[in-house]
This record gives C-alpha cells, sequence and structure tokens, in this order.
C-alpha cells in the first residue's frame, strides 16, 4: 500500500483520492472530518502518517524561545493535516486568526495558541472576544449555522439531533447567561520550564505565561435542563458526559475528533455546564467554537470543548487522548523513566491561582515611597477568591488587597485586584502574590512545590524581580536629576553613565573623612 499522487496533483492512497477517503461529508460544515464514527477511516490515516516523515519536536526548553510572533510554527501538525490532504483547514484557520485575534501573543500559530497581552489582560473584568485567550487543539471548522445539528446519544432515554433554530428557542430550552473565567492549565507554565523542565511538545505543553486566562458572560441552555428536555433524562448507568469537537486531532500517529468529558455530578449542578452559542453578547467567534460549544465553569478549559456537535452519555470516562492521556497530574517522582497514563490523576477543577501582571518582571520601577502592581486571582470548582495578599520582600512580610481594589466576586470567574505597597529599600527586590479562596485554599509558596512532568497547574505564588529606585531618597533624587540634566534617561539599567560619578573635590572630601584602610 502506497500513496501517489495525481496529474491533478491529488496525492492518492491505493488509488484513492484523499479528498473521497477523509471526505467533507455534511454541506456547510467545511474543515470537518468524522473520525470517531469510521474506525477504518482512521486506520487509512495512520497508515498514511507511518509512511511520512515529519518536522522533529521543537526544543523550546532548554534554549530561548524565539523573540519572534508567531513565537513557536507548528510544523509538524500542519504536516500531519497536509499528508491527510487536509491543508485548507490550516489555511483557513490562520486567516481566521488575522481577522479575529490580530493583536494577540501567538505563542504558536497551528493548532493556534494565542495569549492575552498585559495591557488587555487586565484592563475589564470581562474579556473582550478580541482578546480572550485562545487554546485550540486542532484547526478551526467553518460551519454553517443553519446547516448545523448537535447530536445527543449513548445512555440517554432518547437520542436526538437538535438544529440551532430549536436549541436556540426560549420555549423549548430554558436559557442562562453565565459570567465564566477560562483558564488554560498550562498558565503560568513558563516559570515551571525556566526552574524545571518536563515533557516537552510545542502543543501539548506550550510556553505559557500568565495570559492564558479570560473571563466572558456566556449564554446558552443549561445542559443539565437539556438532558431532560431533549432527551427525557439520562439511563441510570450513565456517570459520565462525552463532548465530540469537529475539530481534528493527532496523537501518536493516530487520528480523532477532539473528545473530553465530564462527571455526570457536575452536570446535575444545575449551570455549571454550559451549551452555549454566545459570547459577551455575540455570537460565538469561530476560533472560540461557532457554533456551538461546551462551557464548563471551574474546570481546566480543556473541557469546555469548541465546535460540539456530539454529546454522548457514557458508563466511563472518555477515551478520547486529551481525556484519558492528556492533562494529567503526576507525582515529582514521575517523569520520562516512568510516566504512564495510568499514573497520573486527571486534572478538572482548577486550583487558587494568581499572578501580577504589572509590573513586569525585571522592570526597573521609579517611585516616591510606594510601588503599584495590578493583577488577577481566580479559583475554581465554585470556590471564589476571599482574598489576595502581595509581599514586596520575597514571602515574608504580606500586605492584604483592600477589598474596594478587587472586582466583585462571581461563582466562577476571577477578580481583578490592585495594590500600592511601602516600599523604601532600593535595588533588587522579589515581590511575589499569593490568593486565598471560600474554601481557605491558598497557594504553594514556591514553583518547586508545583513542578509535575507535564508542567500542568503553575498555581504556587506568582514572582517577579523590580530594580527599585526611590527618589524619595536624597542621593537617589540628585542622580536623577543629573541624569536628567545630562538630557539622558535612567533606562536601560544596564548602560553605564558617560560621566564621572562624582567630581574629584567630593570624592577626595569623603576619603579624608572615612579613610578606607585604617590608620594604624
Amino acid at each position: 500500500m502506497s500513496a501517489a499522487t495525481t496529474l491533478e496533483t491529488e496525492e492518492t492512497y491505493n488509488g484513492v483520492p484523499l479528498s473521497q477517503l477523509f471526505p467533507e461529508e455534511k454541506l456547510g460544515w467545511r474543515g470537518y472530518v468524522e473520525w470517531e464514527d469510521a474506525p477504518e477511516r482512521k486506520r487509512v490515516a495512520s497508515e498514511i502518517l507511518k509512511t511520512k516523515q515529519f518536522t522533529a519536536i521543537p526544543e523550546f526548553q532548554y534554549d530561548p524561545l524565539p523573540k519572534t510572533n508567531p513565537i513557536l510554527v507548528g510544523h509538524r501538525w500542519k504536516e500531519y493535516h497536509e499528508a491527510l490532504g487536509l491543508k485548507s483547514i490550516v489555511d483557513f484557520s490562520w486567516e481566521t486568526v488575522l481577522k479575529e485575534k490580530p493583536g494577540m501573543i501567538h505563542l504558536l500559530d497551528f493548532p493556534y495558541n494565542g495569549e492575552t497581552p498585559r495591557s488587555e489582560l487586565v484592563n475589564n473584568k470581562i474579556t473582550d472576544n478580541l482578546w480572550h485567550f485562545v487554546r485550540n487543539h486542532g484547526g478551526i471548522p467553518d460551519i454553517e449555522e443553519e446547516a448545523f445539528e448537535l447530536e445527543i446519544g449513548g445512555l440517554v432515554n432518547k437520542p436526538v439531533k437538535i438544529s440551532m433554530k430549536d436549541l436556540k428557542d426560549p420555549n423549548k430550552f430554558p436559557q442562562a447567561e453565565v459570567t465564566v473565567t477560562l483558564q488554560c492549565s498550562g498558565t503560568r507554565r513558563i516559570e515551571q520550564i525556566q526552574e524545571y523542565p518536563g515533557e516537552g511538545d510545542e502543543l501539548i505543553n506550550a510556553p505559557w505565561g500568565e495570559g492564558a486566562i479570560g473571563t466572558a458572560v456566556y449564554r446558552g441552555v443549561p445542559l443539565k435542563k437539556l438532558l431532560k428536555i431533549a432527551c427525557g433524562g439520562i439511563q441510570p448507568e450513565c456517570k459520565h458526559l462525552e463532548f465530540i469537537g469537529a475539530d481534528t486531532y493527532f496523537k501518536k500517529g493516530n487520528v480523532f475528533n477532539y473528545a473530553v468529558s465530564v462527571p455526570y455530578r457536575k452536570v446535575r449542578a444545575n449551570e455549571e455546564v454550559l451549551i452555549a452559542w454566545e459570547m459577551n453578547g455575540k455570537p460565538l467567534p469561530k476560533i472560540h467554537g461557532y457554533p456551538l460549544r461546551v462551557v464548563v465553569t471551574g474546570y481546566i478549559g480543556a473541557r469546555s470543548t469548541k465546535w460540539l456537535y456530539k454529546i454522548n452519555a457514557l458508563a466511563e470516562p472518555s477515551m478520547g487522548p486529551v481525556q484519558a492521556q492528556e492533562y494529567l497530574y503526576f507525582t515529582q517522582q514521575i517523569g520520562k523513566q516512568n510516566a504512564k497514563y495510568s499514573n497520573g490523576f486527571s486534572i478538572q477543577n482548577m486550583p487558587v491561582s494568581s499572578a501580577i501582571i504589572f509590573p513586569l518582571d525585571k522592570q526597573v520601577v521609579i517611585h516616591d515611597g510606594a510601588i503599584e502592581l495590578k493583577g488577577w486571582s481566580y479559583s475554581g470548582g465554585g470556590n471564589w477568591v476571599e482574598r489576595v495578599e502581595v509581599s514586596p520582600d520575597g514571602g515574608h512580610v504580606w500586605y492584604c488587597v483592600d477589598q474596594e481594589e478587587m472586582t466583585e466576586k462571581h461563582y466562577h470567574a476571577w477578580r481583578l485586584w490592585s495594590i500600592k505597597l511601602p516600599v523604601d529599600a532600593e535595588g533588587w527586590l522579589e515581590f511575589c502574590v499569593r490568593s486565598w479562596d471560600s474554601s481557605n485554599n491558598t497557594e504553594p509558596t514556591y514553583v518547586r512545590s508545583a513542578w509535575n512532568w507535564d508542567l500542568h497547574v503553575t498555581s504556587s505564588c506568582h514572582r517577579i524581580k523590580i530594580y527599585s529606585v526611590n527618589k524619595t531618597r536624597p542621593a537617589t533624587a540628585a542622580r536623577l536629576a543629573d541624569i536628567e540634566a545630562h538630557g539622558r534617561a535612567f533606562n536601560p539599567l544596564t548602560l553605564p553613565l558617560e560621566w564621572s560619578l562624582e567630581s574629584e573635590e567630593d570624592y577626595l572630601a569623603a576619603m579624608r573623612k572615612r579613610p578606607r584602610e585604617p590608620v594604624d
């Protein structure tokens, strides 16, 4: 068996064009190939992939990250799609990025991973759709709402297919609006990478900073009510709900549709699992799952499947690789030498975490005895942030953020905060932040305590180092005035001054008053 290329340049496999082997079978569903109900199609795709050579996984943990945007290029993932004749998905995905997310930090160009710039991250409690982070696992499908239908099957009393028109009819299904923070479990992963590298893959373990989090108001139908009204409820054997997305996913030479699951006990909690079509009062952007997605409150973002087209009621968790083989939390004794899918536990609820967004790490701050810090704090699992504390000395003395300087509480959303800390010391200082949630949970003090082989859930106290310049000190004020008089700026910090630091007269006077050598 082999792959070949026809005169029309379309590649074939055993004489069959790839477009026939992996077709877009539904009108109005571009960029979607059904894999889960087509085992023979999956087998053929795996055979084709075995015949190809793909770009190696890049080294981005021991080597410096490129100072480019996009930062990482998903060569392998593009090549996987191209090997199956699916290059149009790659092209459409990047076109969508440029249209819907032009100003983002493009952490990975394909599948698209986009981080929110700091200036937009804490600008408002609700993240504008234009700036909300994106963590995609495959290409972006292009599905027309009029052609779309949602299928619900498995261990339900009545399997159904529902059109978007019916789903959005409030006379048929009750609607809800929920304010939800979604967070990638890789948020702040760069801190783990910089200290203790781990599993390396530009998609699975992308080097996220503090911007893989965002908050939006979603509208849709609570899944609990959808199952009851449309399907007459679930069967007693149902313990989990599986969500399948229309994007194509690859794992170790095999091909899938994106599939994850959540326990039914999560669905039972009324509006904690929403089948949503609206984000911040507008239709879902294509890059965020248009026309339909899942929003699972309090859980890692990976459970909130985009481009949702099928829900299965199951007796056990999904066997999709994203659920069964990824987003696992390992003990620190687990690594490349002994990691298995079965010896890590599945990450679901997000723990309490926080980040300082301003000032920046390694920033020079010229101040008058106080430094203002801004950031975010969040806790999943239905907990909310009660208290935020910031330390100017690496974690010995803590100052509590005033409640008036924090955004209001939500069951499923972050709180933005700001604080002015008294700072007398100059030179390099280490600031850190920790939060306490409504269940009295707080954060580990150091990143070492949070490290795990897959580099997930960096929930330790976020730390930054700043160079403090306190202009209330007379000597500092004089130096700043001298620099200004010479028409120079204080920054960059490491650039030496081009003139003498003091006059010979002043130097001699100081040395004669306080000699450097003892007199006897």
